[in-house]
Order: structure tokens, then sequence, then C-alpha cells
């Protein structure tokens, strides 16, 4: 029964916010998110190679928070937060989040917490497996209850959050056979932001390449994960990755063949039904087609799809920004779960444009 006494309380209430990572990309977007979230207070940032510098220094755009001072990311500094969102590279957070107390609510940007499988873990990223976190894509069919409340959350990759939301309720419905393949396009801010000369704007402007071709980007196992749990039985997943001259936005073309019986109305009936009620997930109308440019800064994918009737095949074509709903956003979406706020709480429906 809804208590409006407890959602008085819940309303009114603030949570105290440190970000280790926040010099860079993803920390960064997530310190902007919380510039404009009414419960969640950021106090503390941090960035082991930066400690001791003004943040305004490194991110002159989050003029609110310039004057705050990097803090080193250990645990020890760490302390003492009511939610510590670790946007930190791949590997480094689990030591980190083993020594955070279990009722601080702590939000794994990285991949560490991700797959549930010790052996992909291995396989794809090396060492030892950190274990499974209630894994933060509360579209997905069951997983909202799952964040709900929690205090260890694993936030998606961005390439796993546009596949997995393109094709997931196309594999759920039976309409096409376990067979994903997926061309995606992604600015340079999703290689993160240490200098690299591939990244170098000479390089970039006016040029677009593949990289990780022939199944070896690590996004690839949680992409299998999750949309094998999604169709009951395991599914081939053949990612390719390209690189293309914009700052941030993955723009990612699936398919698959259609099964038997499936055509375009039972396809697009499967996605109204399964985003009807998801304030994050815009299935276009008919004939209008998903860009970068309508989800830069808001925490939304947009979706179109058809029927290729000469391939036999369902096409989706999936939008979203890397670093809001592909990570930042994400986060925050899952921290007001676990919270016990509303889920869209101070999180962007509108992008910028032009």
């Amino acid at each position: 029964m809804h208590d409006p006494v407890w959602s008085c309380i819940v309303s009114q209430q603030t949570w105290t916010v440190g970000v280790t990572g926040a010099t860079g990309y993803a920390g960064g977007e997530v310190c902007r998110l919380l510039a404009g979230h009414p419960h969640l207070r950021l106090t503390g940032v941090h960035a082991n190679s930066s400690a001791g510098r003004r943040l305004g220094e490194l991110q002159p755009h989050l003029l609110p928070y310039a004057d705050m001072t990097v803090q080193p990311s250990d645990a020890a500094a760490l302390a003492g937060y009511d939610v510590v969102v670790l946007a930190l590279p791949h590997g480094e957070s689990a030591a980190i989040a083993a020594q955070l107390p279990d009722d601080v609510l702590v939000i794994d940007c990285g991949a560490d917490h991700r797959l549930n499988d010790p052996a992909a873990w291995a396989r794809w990223y090396g060492g030892e497996h950190a274990g499974h976190w209630p894994y933060g894509l509360p579209e997905l069919p069951g997983q909202r209850q799952q964040l709900t409340g929690a205090r260890r959350i694993a936030v998606p990759g961005c390439y796993p959050t546009s596949v997995t939301l393109a094709m997931a309720p196309a594999l759920a419905a039976g309409l096409v056979t376990p067979d994903v393949v997926v061309v995606a396009a992604s600015g340079t801010s999703g290689a993160g932001k240490s200098a690299k000369t591939h990244l170098l704007g000479s390089e970039v402007m006016g040029s677009a390449s593949a990289y990780g071709v022939g199944g070896v980007h690590r996004h690839t196992p949680e992409m299998v994960q999750n949309l094998s749990q999604a169709a009951g039985r395991t599914v081939g997943v053949s990612f390719t990755p390209t690189l293309v001259p914009m700052s941030r936005g993955i723009l990612a073309t699936c398919s698959a063949p259609l099964a038997e019986g499936a055509d375009a109305d039972s396809a697009r009936a499967a996605y109204v039904e399964a985003y009807a009620d998801e304030p994050f997930v815009q299935l276009l109308p008919e004939g209008q087609w998903p860009t970068t440019a309508a989800v830069l800064g808001a925490n939304t994918v947009q979706l179109q799809l058809a029927v290729d009737p000469d391939a036999g095949r369902l096409v989706v074509v999936a939008a979203v920004d890397n670093l809001t709903k592909g990570t930042a956003g994400a986060a925050l979406q899952c921290a007001n779960l676990a919270l016990g706020l509303p889920e869209t709480t101070g999180l962007p429906l509108v992008g910028v444009a032009p």
C-alpha cells in the first residue's frame, strides 16, 4: 500500500555522494547530472593522478564544483559517503569496493561486476573475477526489482546498453533466431580521456574506422549474457564497433534472421508492448529513424525497427549518448531505484540541439 508519510520523508531526504574518477569523461558526466539532482549532493571528488588539484582546472564545465579539491581514490578517502560512484578503468573498482561498508550504496561504472561467469571474466579481462552485482539496466524484464533497495550495482557498458535494448524484445518474443549481428558507430569519448594518438583530432576528423573486429571487443560477452537471458537460450553475437568523428554518442544497427511466422506487424507490436511504460526508451513513429544528435545529453534511447523481406531479417537501430544513458545517467537512474526515489528524478529526457 502507498504510504504518504514515507513518500514525504523520502522526497525531503538528501544523500551525500562521492565520485572517484571524477576527472574523466564518465565521472565528469556523473558530476554534471548530480548538479541537477534534488536529493543527491556531490560532496567529494576523487582521482589518483590529479589529487590535490582544483576540479575546475580539469573539468571547467562543472562550475558548481569548480573549487572542490580532488582527493585520492583509495577506500579510506572514500569513507563517509552515503553513495559512492566508481568511474574507474576496468579492473580497478573491485579492490576499493570490497573495502567499503555494506550499507553504502556503491555504483560501479566499470566492468568489474557486470559478468556472471568467472570464466568469461578471465577470458576477456584477465585476473580474478570479483563477483556479480545486480545489473543496472532496469528496462530488462525482472531487473528493476533487483535494483530496488540494492547496495551494490554494476552499470552496463555503453555498447551493451544500446544493443540489449534494441534486440531483447525480439528475442524474448521469439521473433528472431538467436544469431545477432551488430555494427555500431561510437564517438571518441567512449575510449576515455587519456591521451591516445589514434584519437587525436587530426587522426579522427574526416575519418571513420573499424576496431575490435572479429569478435574481440570486451563488451561482446556482456551482450551475449543479456540477450541470452532475454531469449532463454544462448544467443550468438557478431559485433563490429566503428569509430566516427564525433565526441559522444552511439548508433547501433542490429539484425537477426526472422523466425517462422514473424513479420513487421508482430515485431512492432512486441516493441510497443515491451517499452510502453519505459520513460527512457523511445520507440519512434514508423518512418522516423534514431540519430545520436537527438539523445545528446539525455538519459534516453531512441529505437526504430524494420523488416528486410528479401534478407529475411529484422533490423533494429538504436541511438544512445554513451556518457549519459550509456554510463552516468544509468548510474543515477539505478541510484534512484536503490534509494526509493522516483526513477526519473534528476535525469534529463530532453537532448541538446543543434
